[in-house]
């Protein structure tokens, strides 16, 4: 996804709260029930916190305070105490909710984006083009006019030779329905919000299994209308529930890339009249 397309449709700050995917004629009632099940109406509990994270990008002017609130303000402002999370470390975990899912796009993206691997060396990001990606350029609301300036310079989440390694292995393996390309490829905002997520959950302690899982959990909260038909399919076709999914599967390119869901989940529910046939999504989700 190239910066043009992410600022044109506005997708920088993702004011609005993300919707569940609107019922086909015939798979109405049943995507409500994976709607019910995908984003449930408390929230997502995640185990992960942002803790001292966006406090460190506020001291390094990753986030500039004043322009990130002043554009929620814009917008009417969002859920909760974004002045509190902008000045103070939030040891808690992140409770994740239809409301505030655009928020944490962009609270976790600069995290990702941002903090220094070793592995980021071989990043597609670090070359010449390196300010010419949505989740590079596309990011304003630091102290330099590109977020390229910022790419790879931090240490914002401290990670062992092992919790890098995993952070790595598992963002190789998780895609997204707005484009074709793994986390590690973070060329837009919710890859590097997800990289983002990854590093902090390895840092306290969470294993493979559960990253998949808040990696899968995240992502559904940010692409509704690509993982509730996901829900749906897995259900009808493979009878399996949503709570017994396994996640690695899911953010597998064959479900969660854009090719692969268009493939393995909007073609097998238009098959069954489930679903009018459709393209996927894209990062203004």
């Amino acid at each position: 996804m190239g910066l043009s397309q992410l600022l044109s449709t506005l997708a920088l700050l993702a004011p609005a709260p993300p919707a569940a995917a609107a019922p086909g004629a015939a798979g109405g009632p049943l995507l409500e029930e994976a709607a019910a099940q995908v984003l449930p109406a408390d929230g997502y509990r995640s185990k992960v916190a942002l803790g001292e994270s966006v406090v460190r990008l506020v001291r390094a002017g990753v986030i500039d305070r004043g322009k990130f609130a002043a554009l929620y303000a814009q917008r009417g402002g969002v859920t909760g105490n974004l002045a509190d999370l902008l000045a103070r470390p939030s040891p808690g975990p992140i409770r994740l909710t239809r409301q505030n899912a655009g928020l944490y796009v962009n609270l976790l993206w600069p995290i990702g984006l941002a903090n220094r691997m070793a592995a980021n060396q071989a990043s597609p990001l670090n070359g010449e083009q390196r300010h010419r990606f949505a989740s590079t350029g596309g990011w304003t609301l630091g102290k330099h006019a590109s977020g390229g300036n910022h790419f790879n310079t931090l240490s914002i989440v401290a990670l062992s030779a092992a919790q890098e390694a995993l952070v790595v292995r598992v963002a190789h393996n998780s895609f997204r329905p707005c484009c074709n390309n793994s986390t590690f490829f973070q060329d837009c905002n919710h890859g590097s919000a997800l990289l983002g997520l990854l590093a902090l959950g390895a840092s306290q302690g969470l294993g493979e299994a559960d990253l998949y899982r808040e990696a899968l959990a995240f992502s559904a909260f940010w692409f509704p209308d690509n993982y509730v038909p996901t829900a749906l399919a897995f259900k009808v076709v493979k009878g399996v529930e949503w709570r017994d999914v396994d996640a690695r599967t899911v953010m597998s390119a064959a479900f969660s890339s854009a090719n692969g869901w268009r493939a393995n989940v909007a073609r097998e529910l238009a098959d069954r009249g489930l679903l009018p046939r459709q393209d996927g999504s894209d990062c203004s989700a």
